[in-house]
């Protein structure tokens, strides 16, 4: 498996003197992606944790909607220049019955760490019908639950502390306790670690969750949320307006701006409560 981290020497001035020392990055690695062979995507991402990226991503792309839909996942040969297995592919093995994806059209080949939705051949194509729509989920949760989330995701961030390069995710219960968190270069990726482990842990639909992430919201990350029927989506930067329209359309609470004890509500006021 890749490295999460990568030490470089660096140059650091401060207050006009000059040291040298070694710095901690955050690594970045391509994992490609096969179902049945083909390759269907490339992305860059942090290594670790790609079993569950691979299944929230075919989750969150309606390719899957349980962990039975998935016969197998395994790391193929992929050589680096010392002769050993890279683990930078996958190949997703889909259960008898169910339609493999549609490559070419619906995705480019290649998308980078920051960009999931980019490679989308038309908006109607993200538009995915979830089968496990959180509009009926009558979670609530608090004023008091939701402050408390940025900081309980933070201290579980153990590679941003010693990189502060990456990006994070996590799924809480409604009265704020963390079910998993995980770190990637890409936000929709550690998205998509999120919701794999809920695939392979049998809590799709994600009934009563919230979905937290380190930066904005995105279309794409309400577009995963609804994937996995996961009700409320919180992030402590900004939504984007086709990120409010879709979490409109879908049921979903969308919280932007949630820092210290404030937040703003876009979309599912409802289910904020106290």
């Amino acid at each position: 498996m890749g490295r999460v981290t990568v030490r470089r020497p660096v140059v650091t001035y401060a207050r006009g003197a000059r040291r040298d020392r070694v710095d901690a990055l955050a690594a970045e690695e391509p994992l490609e992606l096969r179902v049945a062979g083909k390759a269907l995507t490339v992305t860059m991402r942090t290594p670790g944790q790609d079993v569950e990226l691979a299944h929230g991503f075919l989750l969150g792309e309606g390719v899957v909607g349980g962990l039975a839909d998935i016969a197998t996942a395994r790391f193929c040969a992929g050589t680096g220049p010392d002769g050993l297995n890279t683990y930078n592919v996958l190949d997703i093995a889909l259960a008898a019955g169910v339609e493999p994806p549609d490559v070419g059209v619906e995705r480019n080949f290649y998308t980078t760490s920051s960009c999931g939705v980019c490679g989308k051949a038309s908006l109607d194509a993200v538009r995915l019908k979830t089968r496990f729509s959180p509009a009926a989920d009558a979670a609530t949760v608090t004023v008091d639950v939701l402050t408390g989330l940025p900081d309980a995701l933070r201290a579980k961030q153990k590679v941003f502390a010693s990189t502060g390069g990456l990006h994070a995710a996590g799924l809480f219960t409604a009265d704020g306790r963390a079910l998993v968190v995980r770190e990637d270069v890409g936000r929709h990726n550690a998205v998509d670690k999120v919701l794999g482990w809920a695939l392979l842990d049998g809590r799709v639909p994600v009934a009563g969750g919230v979905l937290m992430v380190s930066g904005r919201a995105s279309f794409e990350l309400v577009q995963k949320a609804a994937m996995a029927g996961v009700p409320v989506l919180a992030a402590v930067s900004a939504p984007s307006s086709l990120a409010v329209e879709l979490a409109a359309e879908q049921g979903i609470t969308l919280i932007g701006f949630l820092r210290g004890d404030s937040f703003n509500v876009y979309t599912g006021a409802h289910r904020v409560v106290g």
